[in-house]
């Protein structure tokens, strides 16, 4: 029978063998390089920084590269990209200088040769010479009886003579792990406490892979310790595996970090996130316009870890506010739920932050010109940095990212009608001396005033705003026509009608 982890908020502090020995934390985020930073991966480091940042300790980047076929050339490169455009800054990891490095596994193998001799001299590892066919055969007989497949710890009880002998016919072998029949237990910082005998579903593990490579469970500990990280934060995943870990630590003799277990990231539906379903890298939202700070607020907005004011509507918080403000206790330990509303929101709050500070708003000015030239290079355009500024500030209550701003759609802002229309010269001219003569071009006054010219030319309002949006944007749908004025200005749009009666 499958025993069950036990989850119940039962142990004290002064009972759980988890006891931060440090007053200042170090954590670290240990991805592997395997591709693009993947959402949850990025929602780890961010609760990770964050926590660092809350109490003025240190962050820490591990590039756990162990399983060398699953590496991917340059993923390394993009992670630190990808963390760096979140606003996520490391104190310690690859490429920088530190006395806990390096910070790659692959280049810390005599570190673990080292650390695996010490268990094999404690009698707390073992070599298991046991082939891949033996093991896959041990797995089938297990399901046909309907077994939980595991190791039957056979090479544990070799001799030492038999372990000299098969090492000297060059046979190949890994080191294992002597699980204990000990029921562990730990305090998680997010889901309270867990208690779980691993050895009950669990045959001794690999530590250390016939290749001389270690496994994760083996590598992370060994780093972990002498890394001196202090609070581990990792996906809910690893939570089984924590027992497992402790024994290891306790064969070392060390005190572990505590430890604590973030939930898993799931769409709106209750549905696991995949590729099919929408973004589910870093890089899917940087290719649709989402700033950096929103979707680390969408992150959190999601996952808690803050305090929660009932009726405050949505807020957005900048990388040193969340860092006061982060509180791990309020990490919510059941799944996190994406709203994409709430992504929209953030960026759009983004884009008015930006807006009120001089310095970041000419950035955004600047990438909007630059998305504009590129969207329409053959056109006569208008953009000045007043003209995209009042575009911006208007954009900020209808689109959630600027990308939108050089849709078709769109395309009115900038370039004049390129096609030709049917339209009444004589009601145009006198609709030119009208608003020539109108100083206020702020919306609701201009749509009282283009109401009360059609009442006075005896021309429809309907029929008047068509032939007028034409004019202005050549499209057939867009804002309201006294909307898209105040946008253009009165100079633009003077100029506008003017172009198509010449």
């Amino acid at each position: 029978m499958r025993s069950k982890i036990i989850n119940r908020r039962i142990f004290s502090a002064t009972n759980n063998p988890c006891r931060n020995l440090y007053n200042t934390p170090r954590v670290r985020f240990a991805p592997s390089p395997t591709g693009y930073l993947h959402l949850g991966g990025l929602r780890t480091a961010l609760y990770n920084y964050l926590f660092a940042k809350s109490r003025q300790g240190s962050f820490v980047l591990r590039i756990e590269d162990t399983d060398q076929k699953r590496k991917v050339a340059g993923a390394v490169e993009l992670l630190i990209k990808d963390l760096k455009w979140a606003g996520i800054e490391l104190d310690e990891g690859p490429g920088m200088e530190g006395k806990y490095g390096p910070y790659v596994q692959s280049e810390r193998l005599q570190i673990y040769k080292e650390h695996i001799n010490k268990l094999l001299d404690n009698e707390s590892a073992y070599r298991c010479f046991c082939t891949e066919r033996r093991l896959n055969m041990l797995r089938r007989d297990a399901m046909k009886h309907q077994r939980v497949p595991k190791y039957d710890n056979r090479c544990r009880n070799l001799t030492e003579l038999e372990v000299k002998e098969k090492i000297k016919n060059g046979i190949p072998y890994c080191i294992r792990f002597k699980l204990s029949s000990d029921c562990q237990s730990f305090e998680d910082m997010i889901f309270g406490g867990i208690a779980y005998d691993v050895s009950m579903n669990e045959g001794d593990p690999v530590l250390m892979k016939s290749d001389g490579y270690p496994t994760y469970h083996f590598a992370n500990v060994v780093d972990d310790h002498l890394m001196e990280i202090t609070h581990v934060l990792r996906g809910v995943e690893w939570q089984i595996s924590t027992t497992k870990h402790l024994l290891i630590y306790r064969a070392f003799g060390w005190s572990p970090p505590q430890f604590g277990h973030l939930p898993l990231i799931i769409n709106s539906d209750g549905t696991k996130l995949s590729k099919r379903q929408g973004d589910v890298t870093v890089e899917d939202y940087k290719k649709k316009g989402t700033f950096p700070l929103a979707l680390v607020n969408y992150i959190t907005l999601s996952g808690g870890g803050f305090e929660h004011v009932p009726g405050a509507g949505v807020t957005l918080k900048t990388m040193d506010e969340l860092g006061s403000e982060f509180q791990i206790n309020k990490i919510l330990s059941h799944p996190s739920r994406l709203n994409p509303d709430l992504l929209q929101e953030c960026n759009r709050l983004e884009i008015k932050r930006q807006l009120k500070e001089p310095h970041l708003s000419q950035i955004l000015v600047n990438k909007v010109q630059k998305l504009v030239k590129e969207k329409f290079p053959n056109e006569n355009m208008n953009i000045s940095d007043d003209h995209v500024r009042n575009v911006l500030n208007w954009a900020t209550a209808r689109v959630s990212n600027i990308d939108e701003l050089v849709s078709t759609k769109f395309g009115f802002l900038w370039i004049l009608p390129s096609s030709k229309i049917d339209l009444d010269k004589e009601l145009l001219e006198k609709l030119l001396k009208n608003l020539e003569n109108f100083e206020k071009f702020e919306q609701d006054l201009l749509k009282n005033n283009l109401r009360e010219f059609s009442v006075n030319n005896n021309v429809k309002f309907p029929v008047l705003m068509k032939m007028l949006r034409g004019v202005l944007s050549g499209l057939g749908e867009g804002p309201g026509v006294a909307e898209m004025m105040h946008l253009l200005g009165k100079v633009q749009s003077l100029e506008r009608i003017k172009a198509v009666l010449r």
